[in-house]
């Protein structure tokens, strides 16, 4: 496996990654990228100045996962979004490979802290189809993945909960905000 920039002129790479955003997310719940189109602007998106748009290659050319990522507090703070990674390639260490690789592409660019959004759109963790009102702040200290969340991932690879926005996505649908800190510039 490799792991390189994708690029404008990559159309097949571009392609593969839209039809991994579409298949990667659709037993999420989520509504992000339910068709081709949709997930076609958001790769096309992730090209945009000053973004990290990176795929995983496998021995035969072919993505096996994709990640991207844009600055935000004038480039201190980096939002990961998207990570995903093919079906048949999950569990073999791409996803790790990739998000460490974004860590450093985000290192080079001065960055100081990785952060993103973990939605529970379908009840696979703690806090997943409660009402995290009037303490979410509590909830988020204590939520767990029940049924393969990225949670504990994202957990394995030194990022923690830092908030919870309930119903972001609908009642009891919670979007759950993860950072790590990659050192100070």
């Amino acid at each position: 496996m490799r792991i390189v920039d994708l690029t404008a002129t990559d159309t097949a790479v571009i392609e593969q990654d839209a039809s991994l955003l579409v298949d990667g997310f659709a037993d999420t719940g989520s509504t992000s990228w339910r068709t081709r189109a949709e997930a076609l602007d958001a790769v096309h998106e992730s090209l945009g100045a000053n973004r990290v748009s990176r795929v995983a290659l496998d021995a035969g050319g072919t993505v096996a996962g994709w990640i991207g990522g844009l600055p935000v507090y004038d480039g201190h703070v980096w939002e990961l979004h998207p990570l995903v990674v093919r079906r048949d390639c999950r569990g073999q260490g791409i996803g790790r490979a990739l998000v460490a690789d974004f860590e450093a592409r985000v290192r080079e660019r001065g960055g100081a802290t990785i952060y993103l959004g973990a939605d529970d759109e379908n009840g696979r963790t703690s806090i997943g189809g409660r009402d995290l009102y009037p303490d979410p702040l509590r909830a988020a200290a204590n939520v767990v993945s029940t049924a393969q969340h990225p949670l504990e991932f994202y957990r394995k690879m030194g990022f923690v909960v830092v908030g919870v926005l309930p119903d972001a996505n609908g009642f009891g649908k919670p979007d759950i905000f993860m950072a790590k800190r990659l050192g100070r510039t």
